[in-house]
């Protein structure tokens, strides 16, 4: 069978059961089962993707993940990221803006600790959207920043995304997880140059309001108190790998330790933070592995029939410059982020 129609049956099938509002996971391993049943030679072929699937998964490379998540679960469970939106809050004062300034820059500060996207944007979310409506916020300038804040989160360390990525790549997870901090900031700051320049071109878009005066003493105190401590877990996990003290790994786990201690000092550990974090690390954890196994059968797929190869001796035959491929690869990814998981891309 020609490789094209290979491709066009398996992304057709896909596309379809997609549409029918079908988990993306299981969308994958239906695919992978009808396919495998005809292409890998019936019973065995299903078999031997079976073996597969265990062995995608079963790997150091992905120990991070689930302590990434944890972090980030145990920070907004246990209200310290409550806490350092509250104190930043107190800096900002009286700006045009505030709020959105105030969602990107905690979706930096939080993102250095947490390695859940989900558990980030669910904390700003929460504290964040409610003002931001009841102020008198258009919804662009409500919903605009806290999604767009994920974005960051996914690049700057920890990020359980990342550890996927190089898992799936082949690349060294720590250096993949520094390499996201500078574009990680550079995105976060043209996000605030954005936000500022609009509100001022745009003020009914985030009018102002009046902010109480806090003095500076009370505001240093709350600093100190509540947002210093936690750059002791990003030392942990950044700074570890960055300094070459421990693996992705083990930065993993220290910071998970962190996040722990600092509960527990706060007195903010209890059966039901413990149980919510856990369970939450869990549900995501499963999400993430579940479709790496698929996706990584679905990739097998593809290169046994040789429409993998095919494709890609096509595209190498093509008569434009790499970029013109290059953008051409970041369009199918537009396209695809609209009705897909970061993770299964």
């Amino acid at each position: 069978m020609e490789w094209w129609l290979v491709i066009s049956l398996l992304f057709g099938g896909m596309a379809f059961l997609l549409l029918t509002n079908l988990p993306i996971a299981f969308s994958f391993l239906v695919v992978n089962m009808v396919a495998a049943y005809f292409f890998l030679g019936g019973i065995p072929g299903l078999i031997g993707t079976v073996t597969g699937a265990f062995t995608s998964i079963t790997t150091f490379t992905l120990l991070p993940v689930p302590f990434f998540i944890l972090m980030g679960e145990l920070i907004f469970q246990s209200g310290l990221g409550l806490n350092a939106v509250n104190v930043l809050d107190k800096w900002l004062g009286n700006l045009r803006g505030r709020l959105s300034i105030l969602a990107i820059i905690m979706g930096v500060i939080i993102g250095a600790l947490s390695g859940s996207t989900i558990a980030t944007c669910a904390l700003l979310g929460t504290i964040l959207l409610p003002q931001m409506l009841k102020k008198g916020y258009s919804k662009n300038m409500s919903l605009g920043p806290l999604m767009g804040v994920g974005t960051v989160d996914a690049l700057i360390p920890p990020n359980a995304l990342t550890v996927v990525f190089a898992s799936l790549a082949n690349i060294d997870v720590g250096q993949l997880l520094i390499a996201g901090i500078v574009p990680g900031v550079i995105m976060s700051g043209l996000y605030l140059a954005y936000v500022i320049l609009w509100c001022h071109i745009f003020p009914e878009e985030a009018p102002m309001y009046d902010v109480p005066h806090i003095p500076l003493k009370e505001k240093v105190m709350a600093t100190v108190q509540y947002l210093l401590p936690l750059g002791f877990i990003i030392f942990m996990v950044i700074g570890f790998i960055f300094l070459g003290v421990a693996t992705p790994t083990e930065a993993a786990a220290t910071g998970t330790l962190g996040s722990f201690i600092l509960a527990v000092v706060y007195r903010r550990l209890n059966w039901n933070v413990m149980k919510k974090s856990v369970m939450g690390t869990v549900k995501v954890t499963v999400m993430i592995f579940m479709i790496i196994i698929v996706s990584s059968t679905y990739g097998e797929i593809l290169a046994f029939t040789g429409a993998a190869a095919g494709m890609t001796s096509f595209i190498s035959k093509l008569a434009v410059p790499p970029i013109v491929i290059i953008i051409g690869m970041l369009i199918v990814v537009l396209i695809l982020g609209c009705f897909m998981e970061t993770v299964a891309i």
